[in-house]
Parts: C-alpha cells; sequence; structure tokens
C-alpha cells in the first residue's frame, strides 16, 4: 500500500472517530484494531505519526460532547445529557489524555469558561422563574469539575449550589 492509500484509510477513521458516539475513546481502539488486525482491514504498520490524528479526533469528540452538555441553548434537545454526563466525559477525556501524553489545554479553558456561562446561565433561569434546574449531578461533582478546570470555587455564581438535585448531596455510605 503506498503513503496516499495509507493516508487515505487512517483519515477515514480519524472521521469514523470524530462523529463517533458517546465514548470516542472505544471508537479510537475499534479503529486502530481494524487498521492494524482485522482480517478486513487494510493491515497497516502504524507509526507515532499514523496514530497522532487518530488521537486528535478522540479529543475533538470529547470537546464537542463535553462542551454540548454545558451549553443552555441544548437543554431542551434530545441530544443533550446533562451536566452529569459533561462531568464524566471530562474525567474519561483527563485519563484518555493522560495516559496518551496529549494536551488537553486548551479545551480546559474553553471548558472552564463554558462551566461558569453555563452555571451563570442557569442562576439567572431558575430565579426568573422561567425554568427549573436542569443539573442533574452534586454539588461534589461540580466542585471536582470545576477545581480539575482550574476554576476557583469564588469564580462560579452565588446561588449554584441550590440548582443541584438534594437527592444527591448526602452520598449513600453504602
Amino acid at each position: 500500500m503506498n503513503k496516499s492509500d495509507k493516508k487515505a484509510c487512517i483519515e477515514e477513521e480519524v472521521f469514523v472517530v470524530q462523529h463517533s458516539g458517546e465514548i470516542p475513546e472505544v471508537t479510537y481502539h475499534e479503529s486502530i484494531y481494524y487498521l492494524t488486525e482485522d482480517v478486513e482491514g487494510p493491515g497497516l504498520q502504524l507509526n507515532i505519526d499514523d496514530v497522532f490524528p487518530l488521537k486528535q479526533a478522540v479529543i475533538k469528540r470529547y470537546r464537542a460532547i463535553i462542551l454540548r452538555d454545558i451549553d443552555p441553548g441544548n437543554r431542551d434537545k434530545g441530544l443533550y445529557r446533562g451536566m452529569a454526563r459533561c462531568v464524566a466525559n471530562w474525567q474519561r477525556l483527563l485519563k484518555f489524555c493522560t495516559r496518551e501524553e496529549m494536551d488537553f489545554s486548551v479545551i480546559r479553558v474553553e471548558t472552564a469558561e463554558a462551566l461558569t456561562r453555563f452555571l451563570c446561565n442557569e442562576v439567572s433561569d431558575v430565579q426568573s422563574g422561567s425554568r427549573s434546574s436542569c443539573i442533574n449531578c452534586s454539588q461534589a461533582e461540580i466542585e471536582e469539575l470545576a477545581i480539575s478546570l482550574g476554576v476557583s470555587l469564588d469564580d462560579l455564581p452565588e446561588r449554584w449550589r441550590e440548582l443541584c438535585p438534594a437527592s444527591r448531596l448526602v452520598r449513600n455510605p453504602g
């Protein structure tokens, strides 16, 4: 297989990863398997430079789904998964980037800003009576997310804690 064909095969898999479902890392591993070991795949030998665009695709997909779930404009749409999914996907992204030694600083800043905007918007909407809170995770989970993003809890809007479901405030000891 020539370089052009190899590049085309990898680009196809990059597209697949970038448009994958909720856990892009799974699709990434499936793509690596398909490209290298699957009997129906091209049987490529991949080097670091070949794999890098696939790793970038994982990060881009995580970015899209994390930001989707802290975009106030998505709260009433079927694609919205909520703050709990944002927290879970941020943790997955962190683990992936740490393990793969990938830089995620730009996404960290972008997500930090989006979290602050989301909570400000949510507090405003709930206080005005225009909607009830859509936050589906605990105060502790949001605090952990904020700290992981480098956001001081003092920089979050006042009264955001009141938006968290009461049933999630106390963890089950069992």
